[in-house]
């Protein structure tokens, strides 16, 4: 982990939770911290120039906009690899593409405008490759919370909430869809960060009323940062996939989502050869770490089978850029 100072910690924590929806959120950020609104704004842009914030933006909410998703995975031989991997890179529903520690070593995620969508990308894959990809869609979702806390405050630590994303197709204004457009490019950092909206039509007061309604809908999740968790010590990052009982999916799955190392939980379709259908991603320090809990979490729950599967390597992780017409 880079050397950081505490208000540099404090500000990585903070920031993934979220901004405030106001004209100087930055400046209500610096009040509830006591310092000094420049010594913030100054902090920000070191930890963006450091690479320990990837990005600043609007994180949204595809299910709103009716987009379908999945998981896909596939087993891709060796010598196939870098010209699969660069082929799925290069789809724009892609938004995370990693290669695991499993027969199955190629798992990425991938949206389209429907579902029948997502299937010819993948028909279309497997004809170009001869590599036959399995998709796992989320029949439920137990948490989605990807925030980590590098600080050791207790007034900033991890928000506990177990978010759960609105999952409703939502219709969008003119208006909105200029918003939205918008805040999926990097936020500026300054004192005023949403004055580049305004525009003729638009004040900053309806810039922020418009915000917020989009917020109320669901659509946006937060505007916030996403930080590099490899550079600020959480090292280790599995994803755990277990098989459960489906009149046990519900309790089980709440309680592996009630972990604080667990970032996502879904029930997931399977298919042959994969029994698997409750997953959670994992982040900590340390493999100990993560496996010491995995151990205690399946023991209580009597779980018999289960994989874990740890990052090789980072193929893609970037944003979906969505299209408003």
């Amino acid at each position: 982990m880079q050397n950081l100072t505490e208000l540099q910690k404090q500000l990585c924590t903070l920031l993934q939770q979220g901004i405030p929806v106001c004209e100087k959120p930055f400046e209500k950020i610096a009040n509830d911290l006591c310092v000094n609104t420049e010594q913030v704004l100054d902090d920000i842009r070191k930890l963006k120039d450091l690479g320990l914030i990837r990005r600043f933006r609007a994180i949204i909410n595809h299910r709103t906009l009716g987009k379908a998703s999945t998981l896909v995975t596939a087993h891709v031989p060796e010598d196939k690899l870098p010209e699969v991997a660069g082929a799925v890179n290069n789809l724009s529903g892609v938004s995370h593409n990693y290669l695991r520690g499993n027969y199955y070593n190629l798992w990425f995620t991938l949206q389209a405008q429907t579902t029948e969508g997502i299937d010819k990308i993948l028909s279309d894959l497997q004809k170009r490759y001869g590599v036959e990809f399995h998709s796992l869609p989320v029949l439920k979702t137990f948490k989605l919370s990807v925030q980590f806390n590098v600080s050791d405050k207790e007034h900033v630590s991890k928000n506990k909430k177990i978010l759960k994303p609105k999952s409703t197709k939502v219709s969008l204004s003119d208006d909105e869809k200029y918003i939205l457009s918008n805040l999926q490019s990097e936020i500026e950092i300054t004192d005023k960060p949403f004055s580049f909206l305004t525009n003729e039509k638009l004040s900053i007061e309806d810039v922020l009323k418009i915000i917020q309604e989009l917020f109320d809908k669901g659509v946006i999740r937060r505007i916030a940062a996403v930080i590099n968790y490899m550079e600020v010590g959480f090292n280790t990052n599995v994803m755990f996939a277990c098989q459960v009982l489906p009149e046990n999916i519900v309790g089980t799955g709440e309680k592996l989502a009630s972990m604080e190392i667990v970032s996502h939980c879904y029930e997931r379709e399977t298919f042959d050869g994969w029994p698997y259908n409750l997953f959670g991603m994992l982040h900590a320090r340390s493999m100990e770490e993560i496996q010491n809990q995995v151990n205690e979490f399946v023991e209580k729950e009597k779980i018999t089978s289960f994989q874990l599967l740890s990052t090789i390597s980072e193929l893609k992780k970037e944003p979906v850029q969505h299209e408003f017409k």
